[in-house]
């Protein structure tokens, strides 16, 4: 029996316990429930294995491009500073939890299937990127927490199923309002900030005169290369780094700041402009780190979301598809750009409330706008205040958003444990609220900490229940005015429906095709 426990210890400590392993064997197994061939099925694995790889392999190159930022965030203010980055964060905690987020993930996504299965909130969400990181975020928060491994896993899943149904039933009248019709929820975990934005334009379309939609405005075609996300990064990386750089350099002198990149090039700059130059490259080199992480986590799933979304649709036939952000951008193309626009705007007047008020006041890290955060984010929060207060709602909506991304980030730091500590966190408006939440809850320790989060989790799903029964369900709609400049057009003619079209921009590479909707546009 020797060789039986042997075998027994190899499989569980050299295997299931190698995160990319076990991504690899969960992608086979729901390939093989699809019935793929054995080809798809190898490949398939070995291009999940892979992905999770290049995770890692990112991941250490975001930790070496963060490394002298925040030591010259730190030389120049005093206070830690951190630039939000989902995949930064979830790729630095794979070294750690990897085992611990795949199982969570996979068990948290069976556990939605089900209460889509037997509750009314009929939700199916198939945005992977997002329940990674998700999974990542409890794991962390409960694992920091002193929680047992089986507990995060089993209690994480517990939550993390009730998140990915409860979100987009709390989003969903808002998106309706937004697509036109019923066939697609949101599945994006910056659910509050589209909310906000979306009773934010309401609120702002009753003061004064209705405000036309913004498809009524022309913006330059030169902001739309902002659309791809590793320039968009890259470009954002730059201009803090730059900024920060000559702020260090000015508060600390040429000796000092001359050594801020030693550890990551092995160097010392030898004047200003190699200074400048170490700056830039490393800027550059963070959007590559992202862009590798990026690509790993497409790889990822590009194999396990298609076995999900199988498994989905013979487990829940019937459920709406909840997809990511960019489901919505073609919907109205000029509240993205004006969404991110006024996003970013608001992250800059956040930075500097932190600065001059809560990082004194109660230690707060100092929360660095991300062009990438507040595209995505933002846009979507522009086209959701855009849908019930015209112009006037994404911007309102969109800059509250960015107020929310802001605060919210440098409030979870706190109960991160270790990770808090780090230069990057998770950005989007969910991680934040339910992090903290959840991490407050967490530390009541022990089976009271765990009761405390799992009873956290079944007032989430209750509250969820209760909107998609009494709002969802019978049809209730933000404001009983559309703001669309097509809307505005046939009140004044008595048409019955809209009629217009719009130029419709692609979204984002990689991002999920919309249904079409009314009239055969394609959104």
């Amino acid at each position: 029996m020797d060789w039986l426990i042997t075998l027994a210890k190899f499989l569980v400590n050299e295997v299931l316990s190698q995160p990319a392993y076990l991504i690899g064997i969960i992608t086979a197994v729901g390939l093989l429930a699809l019935r793929k061939p054995a080809g798809q099925v190898a490949g398939g694995a070995i291009k999940a294995t892979l992905g999770l790889l290049l995770v890692g392999a990112g991941a250490g190159l975001v930790t070496n491009a963060l490394d002298p930022l925040g030591r010259m965030i730190q030389g120049t203010t005093g206070a830690h500073g951190v630039i939000p980055t989902n995949e930064a964060i979830a790729g630095i905690a794979q070294e750690q939890f990897g085992a611990r987020v795949a199982w969570l993930m996979i068990v948290g996504f069976l556990i939605s299937l089900l209460l889509a299965r037997f509750t009314p909130l009929r939700y199916v969400f198939l945005t992977g990127h997002h329940m990674l990181f998700m999974a990542t975020l409890l794991t962390i928060v409960m694992a920091t927490a002193g929680q047992s491994s089986v507990a995060v896993v089993l209690g994480g899943g517990v939550l993390l199923g009730i998140l990915l149904v409860a979100l987009p039933a709390f989003a969903h009248p808002w998106t309706k309002k937004v697509t036109g019709n019923d066939t697609v929820a949101m599945g994006h975990f910056g659910t509050a900030g589209y909310v906000l934005s979306g009773a934010a334009g309401q609120l702002s379309g009753k003061v004064g005169k209705p405000s036309r939609s913004t498809e009524d405005m022309q913006l330059p075609e030169g902001l739309r290369f902002l659309r791809d996300s590793m320039v968009a990064t890259a470009l954002s990386m730059v201009l803090i780094y730059l900024v920060m750089s000559v702020l260090f350099l000015a508060k600390a002198g040429r000796d000092t700041a001359f050594k801020a990149f030693t550890t990551a090039t092995g160097n010392d700059a030898a004047g200003v402009g190699d200074y400048l130059m170490q700056s830039l490259m490393q800027g550059l080199q963070f959007g590559i780190a992202v862009a590798v992480i990026l690509f790993g986590v497409r790889t990822i799933l590009g194999e396990l979301v298609p076995a999900f979304q199988g498994i989905a649709k013979r487990v829940v036939p019937g459920a709406k598809p909840a997809l990511d952000a960019p489901i919505v951008f073609p919907y109205a193309q000029n509240a993205v750009l004006i969404g991110f626009i006024f996003s970013f705007v608001g992250g800059l007047v956040g930075l500097a409330v932190l600065i001059w008020v809560f990082n004194p006041a109660f230690g707060l890290a100092l929360v660095l706008p991300g062009l990438v955060p507040h595209f995505f984010t933002g846009g979507a929060a522009g086209v959701y205040g855009n849908a019930t207060g015209g112009r006037r709602g994404a911007v309102v909506g969109s800059f509250l958003n960015g107020l929310l991304i802001t605060f919210l980030p440098a409030l979870l730091l706190k109960v991160l444990g270790p990770y808090g500590l780090a230069d990057t966190t998770f950005g989007d408006a969910d991680f934040g609220w339910f992090g903290s939440l959840l991490g407050n809850t967490a530390k009541l320790g022990g089976a009271a900490g765990l009761i405390g989060m799992l009873t956290l989790g079944a007032l989430i799903l209750l509250a969820a229940w209760i909107m998609q029964v009494r709002l969802v369900n019978t049809g209730w709609s933000p404001g009983s005015t559309s703001f669309h400049a097509a809307a505005v057009a046939d009140a004044r003619t008595g048409a019955a429906s809209d009629t217009r079209t719009y130029e419709k921009i692609a979204p984002p590479v990689g991002a999920p095709a919309p249904p079409p909707v009314n009239g055969g546009r394609s959104a």
